[in-house]
């Protein structure tokens, strides 16, 4: 009895022991990965029609916003109705008005306003504008307009402004009350040059008061040699100034005709040449001093 139980303990730890001693006899089998493509599919389905909804959604807001646009261009309450100029005359108001070709017909949120804005500068006595919208059926321009301060001669007069800029051909019916430059060419290659230094001449002359203020200037001739000279309505003489020390000369000027005054002899002076450094050089008429 004791070596039959012996035999079977035996069997049993064979048994579970395998054929190989420590090595078990089953082992456990992985089971093949699985792609789930059924998600996968589920997952693209959804993004694109998050897609498709976010492009719907926008595209009705586009419209939405090309309709409200399309309405407000036409709508009676967006007509323009008020068109005001500041800073210019009636006359060219009305000018600017054609030249554009404004009308009550017109959006307000339609019209182009830097468009605006170059069409009306190109008016010859605009110098500058800016133009914006009042909503909902008013247009505001602010234009500054040319200031003549001389005549220039050309092949005719032409305006010229502070700045030395010839902008308008003067008409017969329109003013000439003013200084004339003289001795300019219009083939004259340093042209803009010299317009720059008569500007400045003019700048100088209009801080000065009295006699010799720019309200004084008949004109302004430049010499072929460079030299410029002036012309006063109170003196005949011609007065012959250095554009380089134009403030200086004018302060020799002044005191060269104190002298002529006090001596009795301003009446009797043809020309005042302040272009020397050791003093001015008056002429006088002949056999009359």
């Amino acid at each position: 009895m004791g070596n039959l139980k012996m035999r079977k303990s035996s069997k049993k730890q064979r048994v579970q022991t395998g054929r190989h001693g420590d090595q078990p006899l089953r082992h456990n089998r992985r089971k093949p990965s699985r792609i789930p493509v059924a998600g996968i599919l589920r997952n693209i389905g959804s993004g694109f029609l998050k897609v498709f909804l976010f492009l719907s959604v926008l595209t009705v807001i586009s419209l939405t916003f090309v309709m409200l646009y399309n309405y407000l261009l036409t709508s009676p309450y967006m007509k323009l109705a008020h068109v005001e100029i500041r800073g210019v005359d009636k006359g060219i108001r009305n000018e600017l008005l054609q030249m554009c070709g404004l009308t009550s017909e017109q959006g307000l949120l339609g019209l182009k306003l830097e468009a605006l804005k170059k069409r009306m500068e190109k008016h010859p006595w605009v110098r500058t504008a800016t133009v914006e919208r009042r909503f909902p059926d008013t247009l505001i321009v602010h234009a500054q307009k040319e200031e003549p301060v001389m005549l220039v001669l050309l092949d005719q007069f032409f305006y010229m402004n502070r700045q030395g800029r010839l902008f308008k051909s003067v008409s017969l019916d329109e003013e000439m009350d003013f200084p004339i430059l003289t001795g300019l060419s219009k083939a004259d290659p340093d042209k803009m040059e010299k317009l720059d230094q008569t500007a400045y001449v003019l700048n100088v002359l209009k801080a000065q008061k009295d006699l010799w203020s720019l309200q004084n200037l008949s004109e302004i001739h430049l010499n072929k040699n460079g030299g410029i000279s002036l012309y006063f309505n109170h003196i005949r003489a011609t007065i012959r100034i250095s554009r380089h020390n134009l403030a200086r000369n004018m302060e020799e000027l002044k005191q060269v005709a104190k002298h002529l005054n006090e001596s009795g002899k301003i009446n009797l002076v043809t020309q005042i040449d302040l272009n020397h450094v050791d003093g001015a050089i008056v002429s006088f008429k002949e056999n009359q001093v």
